[in-house]
């Protein structure tokens, strides 16, 4: 369910200043496929999609990622239940780690089941695979080097599925237990509270050959700067959370009519493809 969406924000601060940033590097010395990244405190953090688009979807995690980003100023605020967008200043407050940019808020309801790759539900063992099959080198599926958590997905049209993704920062493995069951018992004491992350809406399509189920990804990130315990209690309990996106729609792989049309996918009832569809 949305709550709330906004109309597009500028946002955060010039590059070398923002904890947060996009960026693209080498692979290997004297050339290679350029490797697109959120970086933290300039070290890689994840591997997101390749830009050509043809690539199956991806995020991964890398040695960069080894801290949660929270910010004290805000905790009684996210706390409980934001109703609007902007209560207490967070997104202002979160701003001062995002790099310039221009991004869409979006207040958003989830029910989280995490997922442990390779294990049942992982979309990158299944549907990733249906569509591009195993990656050609290795023989393998995608490998995302972290559990995550599926939130929510739904039909965008006949060729198109949106497949939404928390991500954390850091493993669940390293959340503090006590904090987590007290979350767990607020959230069934009737308690919603809030998380937020920095989004990218990568939209992916095989260019050719002979896939079973041949559409286009749309793959909606949330990568998560404070709610760690939330997100794992909220799975733990089977209660819903709030997180307040923020969309960086100039580093997502899709277009402006495509990030627009996010506020209306994500208010529709959340639906599985039906394969071959």
């Amino acid at each position: 369910m949305i709550i709330k969406s906004g109309a597009p924000r500028s946002l955060g601060l010039p590059a070398p200043e923002a904890r947060l940033r996009f960026d693209t590097e080498l692979q290997e010395i004297g050339g290679g496929p350029r490797r697109r990244l959120l970086m933290v405190d300039d070290e890689p953090a994840f591997e997101l999609s390749f830009y050509c688009g043809t690539c199956p979807f991806l995020f991964r995690r890398l040695e960069g990622a080894k801290e949660k980003l929270s910010l004290e100023g805000v905790q009684a605020q996210l706390g409980g239940t934001l109703h609007e967008l902007d209560d207490g200043g967070v997104i202002d407050a979160y701003a001062t780690l995002l790099p310039e940019g221009e991004y869409l808020p979006l207040l958003l309801s989830v029910e989280a089941r995490l997922v442990v790759p390779g294990m049942d539900g992982d979309y990158f063992s299944g549907e990733q695979v249906t569509t591009w099959g195993v990656d050609q080198f290795w023989g393998l599926p995608e490998y995302p080097h972290t559990p995550y958590y599926r939130t929510f997905e739904a039909v965008v049209d006949t060729d198109a599925h949106l497949y939404e993704f928390v991500v954390p920062m850091v493993p669940p493995a390293w959340n503090e237990r006590q904090r987590v069951e007290e979350y767990v018992t607020l959230m069934e004491q009737g308690s919603v509270p809030t998380a937020v992350a920095i989004s990218t809406l990568d939209v992916c399509e095989p260019a050719g050959g002979i896939p079973i189920d041949h559409y286009r990804h749309w793959g909606l990130t949330h990568f998560l700067l404070d709610g760690h315990h939330k997100l794992e209690a909220a799975a733990t309990a089977g209660r819903p959370v709030q997180i307040l996106s923020l969309l960086a729609l100039g580093e997502s792989l899709a277009g402006a009519e495509d990030c627009a049309q996010l506020p209306t996918l994500r208010a529709q009832p959340r639906a599985a493809r039906a394969s071959g569809a």
